[in-house]
């Protein structure tokens, strides 16, 4: 199986090295910014000309932004533009103008319908302290040393690795993996190199392929599994609160950046400071990271059948009170691991409909309540007398959907439709089912579809993970 795959390593540059680094992270900076102008001038050109009575061939002629068309206009500007452009690799500056491509594309394909999700805004312009400092090689010398310490980058030369790099070197050294390119990025005071590779994987089978789990995340506990297993939340953003506050604190009492007096650079305990401050975050960032590959390693190697939920995260982080902890849970991180994981070992993942009433419909008798308050911890069934933990109920339905729809069987998205919430289709009925108003009090899931907000009536669905 070919799949692509990349590996992540933290470099030790010297402080020259350091210096080359932030140099070519400042050519791709400004080679994307200069296209960007170039690009924004020709469409206010041409929408100052629509509103002069000008059309078809009056107007000023489109500037392809494609990557070889932008890269020969670069290559005719760039002595005027960056006269100091052969102190960095051609790669930075390839980089940039590869960057603002993407971004145009994803933005006219958004504009024009072609691509799905929330809306993309049109690019905008790097700041040289805002945005972060990265640059990509995709041509040249870009090795692993056999030393497995040191990697070889175009221009910039051997760097030293602050880690072993034996994971990736070992697949270079046994021809199943090859290097695409290679991208250089600060990020929370520390510089990494990220290689994207194309990776030949071995098919493998999950411990156990037929069996299958249903996984209910939350924020009391990070994950319930049907088997009874609880995965505590380790709550990292708020046991380094302490730490963050003091880190912010001592920032602010710095002179830092401030465009009301006219200061443009902080001063140096401040970037001290702030250095301090990001490396706390990364932390953070490391710690929660680490936990969900774990998480999601075990469950993709062990089960051959993930059951998930389809949660609105984007809507359930507007909740003031909850935002925090739920961003701290990485809900989002935790379904997009499963999926590419559950594909590399075998297996599958199944995400339920969004509507379904999983910690509502009793897993013994399927009855399902009107009303489940999310300060009532326990389900308690009034048909069969059930009490269970309401999140390890919930995932003992996600589990049983599989069996109940028919192992081995998706359905397929069904057509788009707005339902108030975010969802992103509304789940139709079967032929011969009508949606009807019930009194409050419960029902049985097999018999009666459950009713959720703005009257979107809706039954049990699973669909394939994406």
């Amino acid at each position: 199986m070919i799949v692509n795959q990349a590996y992540r390593f933290a470099l030790d540059p010297s402080p020259a090295q350091v210096r080359a680094l932030t140099s070519h992270a400042g050519a791709s900076r400004k080679a994307f910014n200069w296209g960007l102008g170039l690009i924004k001038a020709q469409l206010d050109q041409r929408e100052a000309e629509k509103s002069y009575g000008l059309n078809g061939d009056q107007l000023t002629p489109f500037v392809s932004w494609s990557l070889p068309g932008l890269r020969k206009r670069w290559n005719v500007a760039k002595v005027e533009v960056a006269p100091w452009w052969a102190e960095n690799s051609k790669e930075a500056y390839a980089s940039g103008i590869r960057n603002l491509v993407r971004g145009l594309d994803a933005w006219r394909d958004s504009k024009s319908g072609k691509r799905k999700g929330p809306p993309v805004r049109f690019p905008r312009f790097k700041g040289k302290r805002r945005d972060a400092l990265s640059c990509t090689f995709t041509t040249g010398t870009i090795r692993v040393e056999r030393d497995r310490r040191h990697v070889t980058l175009p221009r910039l030369g051997v760097l030293r690795l602050h880690e072993s790099a034996r994971t990736i070197a070992r697949r270079l050294d046994n021809g199943t993996a090859r290097i695409l390119s290679a991208t250089v990025k600060r990020a929370g005071g520390r510089w990494y190199v990220s290689f994207a590779c194309e990776v030949d994987k071995v098919d493998r089978r999950p411990a156990r392929p037929k069996s299958t789990i249903g996984v209910d995340v939350g924020i009391k506990h990070l994950a319930v599994l049907s088997t009874g297993e609880v995965v505590d939340n380790p709550r990292h953003l708020a046991g380094a609160a302490r730490r963050l506050r003091r880190a912010a604190r001592r920032m602010s009492r710095r002179q830092g950046p401030e465009r009301r007096t006219g200061r443009i650079v902080g001063s140096r305990r401040w970037h001290r400071a702030a250095s301090h401050l990001a490396s706390a975050h990364t932390r953070v960032a490391n710690l929660r990271r680490d936990g969900l590959h774990k998480l999601t390693t075990g469950l993709a190697a062990e089960y051959g059948t993930v059951v998930v939920e389809d949660l609105n995260v984007a809507g359930m982080v507007r909740n003031r009170r909850l935002a925090k902890a739920i961003s701290d849970c990485g809900f989002g991180t935790i379904r997009r691991m499963l999926g590419y994981k559950t594909a590399w070992n075998g297996g599958r993942l199944l995400v339920a409909d969004r509507w379904y009433p999983s910690s509502k419909t009793c897993s013994a008798c399927g009855a399902v309540k009107a009303k489940l308050p999310l300060r009532v911890r326990t389900l308690t069934c009034e048909e069969c007398g059930l009490s269970l933990d309401r999140d390890h109920n919930a995932a003992r339905n996600l589990a049983a959907l599989v069996s109940n729809t028919g192992a081995g069987v998706a359905v397929h998205p069904q057509p788009q439709g707005s339902n108030g919430r975010g969802a992103d289709r509304r789940t139709q009925f079967a032929a011969g089912q009508v949606a009807m108003n019930r009194p409050p009090g419960t029902a049985f899931a097999g018999q009666t579809g459950t009713v959720p907000p703005q009257g979107g009536t809706t039954n049990r669905v699973l669909t394939t993970a994406h």
